[in-house]
């Protein structure tokens, strides 16, 4: 929003037109503001320009999606079936990346938590990576008799996909934003 500095006082006020002996109606008289001052730029002005907090949300829905896998998982499965139910692989991946999804999107008011917000990225971005070879290796041993459990981890491995996608450009922008802020 611009904004200007200078006097709105009426120029001329003193002098009371005349014509024919009567008082003329005041002429109206529009201002304008000829020195605009620049817009002060906040904390993180360049990174939330890109809308971090987009992102931020779709880790926070792909988070709850994998926390619903998680608990029918844990529902319709034993915990010997595979390793994914076994370490419940969904509720802790789900559970970090809505936690990272909250943390980013609570960038916008509250920017000293870039750092943290890196953080939290960075280590989903790993604990992923843990999940999808646990996931893999269930998927090694596919069986027909626990063909849709199959699938959902599948679905599951893909989800995470998304999930390391959005960790990943996060991370880019968190980490570029703060090598140019320490410059």
């Amino acid at each position: 929003m611009a904004c200007a500095d200078f006097d709105m006082e009426i120029q001329g006020a003193e002098e009371e037109p005349l014509r024919a002996g009567r008082r003329e109606p005041p002429t109206v008289r529009y201002y304008q503001a000829t020195d605009l001052k620049p817009e002060v730029k906040g904390p993180l002005h360049d990174l939330l320009q890109k809308q971090p907090a987009v992102l931020g949300s779709l880790q926070m829905v792909s988070g709850l999606i994998s926390v619903g896998v998680g608990f029918l998982f844990a529902t319709t499965q034993t915990m010997d079936q595979s390793l994914f139910t076994l370490f419940r692989v969904s509720h802790i991946t789900g559970a970090l990346f809505l936690i990272a999804g909250l943390i980013t999107n609570l960038l916008f008011k509250y920017p000293e938590l870039l750092h943290a917000s890196l953080g939290v990225n960075c280590g989903c971005i790993i604990v992923a990576f843990i999940a999808a070879c646990l996931i893999s290796v269930d998927l090694v041993k596919w069986d027909s008799d626990n063909d849709l459990h199959l699938r959902m981890e599948a679905l599951e491995l893909c989800v995470l996909g998304l999930e390391v996608f959005l960790s990943a450009v996060l991370c880019f922008w968190f980490f570029k934003e703060k090598h140019s802020k320490s410059q």
